[in-house]
C-alpha cells in the first residue's frame, strides 16, 4: 500500500481511507459462510505456493538465515497452518449448544463471531510465518485486517504485500509497508483487536495504544525461558537438543532455551555434548564454521547488544566453555556456552535472542524452582527428567506460556495446543482452533421458545 515516494501526509490519508473501507465492509465479511472463508484461504495458500521461491529469496535478503530453515518456517509451516484452518473451519464455526439451567425448553448458544477490523503487527525473526499465520486465523474467523511487518524486513514486506493484494481486496485485508512511524499511525486507529508479535518492551506500547480505544489484544512476546535438567536425565541427548535449539535461526526465537540449570557433577558432560553437536553440524575438519548453516544476527544493533552481554558476563567471571567467537564483518555469533554465570550478569537479566547459552548449577530442585518463581513468567519452560513427581512439582510451582518435557519446542509445534505467553511473556494464545478463537468474540445467545 505504500511507496518510497509517498509523503507522510499521503500515507496518513491512505491509512485512514483503507481503515474506513474495512470498517464499512466488516459486516459483510462477518456474515460470510464457512465455504466463502475457505475459498479465500485456499486462494491465499495457492498464492504462497506460487511465490514460494520469491518468499525464500526475500527472507534470505532480510535475515541471512539458512534457506532450508526459511522454506520450513516461512513457507511450509504457513501452508500447513492455512490447511488446518480450511479442514477445521466448519466445526469451529458451529455454535456451541448450551442447555438453559432454568428453563430447559428454551435454547442457548455460544456463537463465535468476528471481532471486526483487526491490526496484525509482525516480528523480524520469522517475518512471514508469524504474520501470515495470524492473518489466516483472522480470515477464518471472518475479520477484516490491516497488516504491518517490521521495517527490519523490507524485502519480505514487499512480497507479503504482493501476495495479499493478489488474494484480497483492500477493504478486507491490506498491508502497509514502511518504518516505525507507519506502525505508530496504525496504533492510533480504533481497531477492534490488535495482534502483536515482538518484544515485551514494544508489547507494552501496543497495549497502551489499545487501551485508548478499549481494543482487545493478543500479545505474543518472549522472556527468559529456563531449562531444568534433573537427576537421571540423558545428558548427551539434552546437550544435542540444546545445541540444535541454539543453532535454529541463530537462537533468535522467542521460545529458545535461555538459560540452563544442571547439577554440578553433570556440567562437564553437558558442555561436551553441546560442543560435540555444534562441531558436528557447523564446523569443518579445519575448524571453520559453515556460515550457510546458521543465521546471522539480524542487524548491527542486535549484534552489539549480544556482544556487550557476552563481554559483561566474561568480565564478571563467566567461563567460555564452548564458542565465544564473534565475527562482526558478517554479524555471525558462533554457538556459545557459558558456565560460572551469576544473576548479577546481564546475560541472566535480559532475553538473549542469540546462540549464547548460560549454564548454572544447582543443588536441589527447590533451588531451581525458587529462582524461576522469583522472576517474570517466561514464554517457555523446559524440564528434562525421568521422574514424573519432579516434573509435576515443577509444573505446580512455576508458571509459563507453555512447557515441553524431555524435549524442546514441541509445545509450539503441536497446532492442537494453544501457544502464547502469560503476563510479561504475553497475553492470549493462538495456533489452530485457538487462533480462530483469538480473532473471535464468544457471543451468548439465549432464545425463548
Amino acid at each position: 500500500m505504500t511507496s518510497s515516494t509517498q509523503t507522510a501526509a499521503d500515507l496518513s490519508k491512505d491509512i485512514a481511507r483503507v481503515f474506513a473501507l474495512q470498517q464499512a465492509h466488516q459486516w459483510d465479511v462477518k456474515a460470510s459462510t464457512a465455504e466463502q472463508r475457505k475459498a479465500k484461504l485456499t486462494k491465499l495458500k495457492a498464492a504462497i505456493e506460487a511465490h514460494a521461491d520469491d518468499i525464500v529469496a526475500a527472507v534470505l535478503e532480510d535475515t541471512r538465515k539458512p534457506e532450508g530453515e526459511i522454506r520450513v518456517t516461512e513457507v511450509l509451516n504457513i501452508l500447513g497452518n492455512i490447511q488446518l484452518n480450511i479442514d477445521s473451519l466448519d466445526d469451529w464455526m458451529k455454535p456451541t449448544e448450551v442447555t438453559p439451567s432454568k428453563n430447559p425448553a428454551d435454547r442457548a448458544q455460544i456463537v463465535y463471531e468476528a471481532r471486526g477490523v483487526c491490526l496484525i503487527l509482525g516480528p523480524w525473526n520469522f517475518p512471514l510465518g508469524l504474520t501470515l499465520g495470524p492473518v489466516a486465523a483472522a480470515v477464518a474467523a471472518g475479520n477484516c485486517c490491516i497488516v504491518k511487518l517490521t521495517d527490519l524486513c523490507p524485502a519480505t514486506a514487499k512480497i507479503a504485500g504482493t501476495i495479499i493484494r493478489e488474494v484480497f481486496d483492500e477493504n478486507e485485508v491490506a498491508l502497509f509497508e514502511g518504518d516505525v512511524s507507519v506502525a505508530e499511525a496504525l496504533l492510533e486507529l480504533p481497531f477492534n483487536h490488535i495482534f502483536f508479535t515482538g518484544s515485551t518492551r514494544v508489547g507494552k506500547i501496543v497495549m497502551a495504544a489499545a487501551a485508548k480505544n478499549l481494543a482487545s489484544v493478543t500479545l505474543e512476546l518472549g522472556g527468559k525461558s529456563p531449562v531444568i535438567i534433573d537427576d537421571g536425565a540423558d545428558i548427551g541427548a539434552i546437550g544435542a537438543a540444546l545445541a540444535g535449539a541454539k543453532q535454529f535461526n541463530g537462537g533468535q526465537a522467542c521460545i529458545c532455551p535461555d538459560y540452563v540449570f544442571v547439577k554440578e557433577d553433570k556440567k562437564a558432560e553437558l558442555v561436551e555434548a553441546f560442543k560435540s553437536n555444534v562441531q558436528k553440524n557447523l564446523y569443518d575438519e579445519a575448524g571453520s564454521i559453515n556460515k550457510q548453516a546458521i543465521a546471522q544476527v539480524v542487524n548491527q544493533g542486535n549484534f552489539n547488544r549480544v556482544k556487550a552481554m557476552f563481554d559483561d558476563a566474561v568480565e564478571k567471571g563467566a567461563t567460555v566453555a564452548v564458542g565465544g567467537t564473534f565475527d562482526e564483518a558478517d554479524l555471525t555469533v558462533h554457538p556459545t556456552m557459558l558456565t560460572d554465570v551469576t544473576p548479577q550478569m546481564k546475560i541472566l537479566q535480559e532475553e538473549i535472542f542469540a546462540p549464547l547459552l548460560p549454564v548454572m548449577t544447582y543443588d536441589n530442585l527447590d533451588q531451581a524452582i525458587g529462582y524461576i518463581e522469583a522472576r517474570d513468567k517466561p514464554l517457555a519452560l523446559y524440564v528434562f527428567s525421568p521422574n514424573e513427581n519432579n516434573v509435576q512439582k515443577v509444573l505446580d510451582r512455576t508458571s509459563s506460556g507453555g512447557v515441553t518435557v524431555n524435549g524442546v519446542f514441541s509445545h509450539y509445534l503441536e497446532n492442537r495446543l494453544p501457544f502464547g505467553g502469560v503476563n510479561g511473556s504475553g497475553m492470549g494464545s493462538y495456533h489452530g482452533y485457538f487462533g480462530f478463537k483469538a480473532f473471535s468474540h464468544e457471543r451468548a445467545v439465549y432464545i425463548h421458545q
